[in-house]
């Protein structure tokens, strides 16, 4: 078998030190199975964890969070099934999925949908598993809610609009440089360029005063002081990110806005929370209402050419990064 082993944090993504081994089978123990990794997306996270940017890393390790594959061994019952997961202490506190072989817990393995190939369903992880936590904790959207995006076209902010539009929301999009949205959607999605507008008080235009009930800030700190503008009586501002970590904050402006404040680190959602969203997700990707991310053959790569990969997610790709051990 194949795998990355990352032996040191590495200074310099220019010169990412990626060591592709090749390892006998792992062994599993009870209650655990082994999953032939078909498809592995690769985050920022896994970027940043061979960088040396995640305290609680584990070294030597291999990286990856997410995966689509095969049930290969373990409980009868699972052998042979198609599987799709993610779980944040996957390529930090123990191996993760940018192998040829996954070891999971049994109870934490579900099935994919069918509908989606294994290089789609690798690729779903991270980004709906962070929109989808973000939103439950802020709630949930509802029909008549308003939600800011902020950060539209990224990953998370794509599978966010996607989760909005389908509960009925309407929602509204923020990037930099005025790009019409790129994701799929359930519903008209409202775009603002946030370099030639303020956008809390486009916000405020467009919803006749009322402001947005849930922002979800995929970008942090730039955005801080406008997006808490954009906010409607008793609104929440869903952080996952930041570029600044102080930022200034406005206390009378806080609590007579009756505002809530949610922080999701998706870290501390193992596979077995991972699996949960999943159950939850799933019917929707089944019936076409979610979609999966576009896979572009230009972002496939094989292990051996790893490095590229998260260089090319370091700097930015547009689109999702998959590996096929």
């Amino acid at each position: 078998m194949k795998n990355i082993r990352v032996l040191e944090k590495n200074k310099d993504i220019e010169s990412l030190a990626l060591q592709v081994d090749t390892q006998s089978v792992p062994a599993f123990g009870e209650g655990e199975c082994l999953v032939e990794v078909a498809s592995a997306a690769v985050n920022p996270s896994d970027v940043k964890a061979v960088l040396g940017f995640m305290p609680h890393a584990v070294w030597p390790r291999t990286p990856g969070r997410d995966f689509a594959g095969r049930v290969v061994d373990g409980p009868a019952a699972l052998v042979g099934k198609a599987v799709w997961g993610s779980g944040g202490e996957l390529g930090i506190r123990r191996d993760g999925t940018h192998a040829r072989y996954l070891v999971l817990p049994a109870q934490s393995v579900r099935e994919k949908p069918a509908n989606l190939t294994m290089d789609e369903a690798g690729a779903v992880g991270v980004p709906f598993i962070t929109a989808y936590e973000g939103l439950r904790r802020a709630g949930g959207a509802k029909p008549r809610d308003v939600v800011l995006v902020l950060g539209a076209n990224g990953k998370v902010g794509q599978a966010a609009i996607q989760l909005a539009t389908m509960a009925g929301a309407t929602v509204i999009g923020v990037k930099r440089n005025g790009e019409p949205y790129i994701g799929h959607a359930n519903g008209k999605v409202l775009m603002i360029d946030a370099s030639s507008s303020k956008l809390d008080e486009v916000v405020r235009d467009v919803t006749n005063g009322h402001g947005a009930d849930i922002v979800y800030n995929t970008v942090g700190s730039p955005y801080f002081e406008r997006a808490n503008h954009a906010m409607a009586v008793c609104g929440t501002q869903i952080f996952i990110s930041t570029i600044e970590r102080p930022v200034p904050f406005d206390i009378f402006t806080f609590y007579r806005g009756q505002h809530t404040y949610v922080g999701i680190d998706t870290l501390a959602l193992d596979v077995h929370k991972g699996a949960a969203i999943f159950d939850e997700l799933r019917p929707a990707f089944e019936r076409g209402t979610l979609k999966p991310f576009p896979i572009d053959d230009d972002y496939v790569f094989a292990l051996d050419d790893a490095a590229r990969a998260y260089q090319a997610v370091y700097r930015g790709a547009t689109h999702r990064v998959v590996l096929k051990p």
